[in-house]
């Protein structure tokens, strides 16, 4: 079942972009073109998208707008980069952020 939205009351009618792959912590995940990557992450079950640098929680999509952190991924290699707000490209390759993100932050 395809939990993607479809029909939004202010936006309409959403048209689906080409069917692509993405590269999600080294696995294959099925998108499309121009959605935000949240959006296909949660449509393929993911919600853990980070986990902060002291406490190690786990963090996900919060405000869906780009004004939180929370759905932050290291994406083509650039951390702290908003899911929610960046559209899915094919061939993008998207971690799970640990901490701030930066190379040699191993604070998992």
């Amino acid at each position: 079942m395809d939990m993607r939205i479809e029909e939004h009351p202010i936006l309409g009618t959403l048209k689906k972009g080409k069917a692509v792959k993405i590269e999600v912590d080294g696995k294959p995940v099925d998108a499309f073109e121009g959605e935000p990557v949240a959006a296909a992450l949660m449509a393929a079950g993911k919600t853990v998208f980070r986990y902060t640098r002291k406490r190690k929680e786990a963090r996900g999509v919060f405000c869906a707008i780009g004004q939180c952190t929370d759905c932050m991924m290291t994406i083509d290699g650039v951390p702290n980069v908003r899911t929610c707000v960046t559209a899915v490209k094919e061939g993008m390759k998207v971690k799970t952020q640990i901490g701030t993100g930066e190379d040699g932050d191993t604070s998992k």
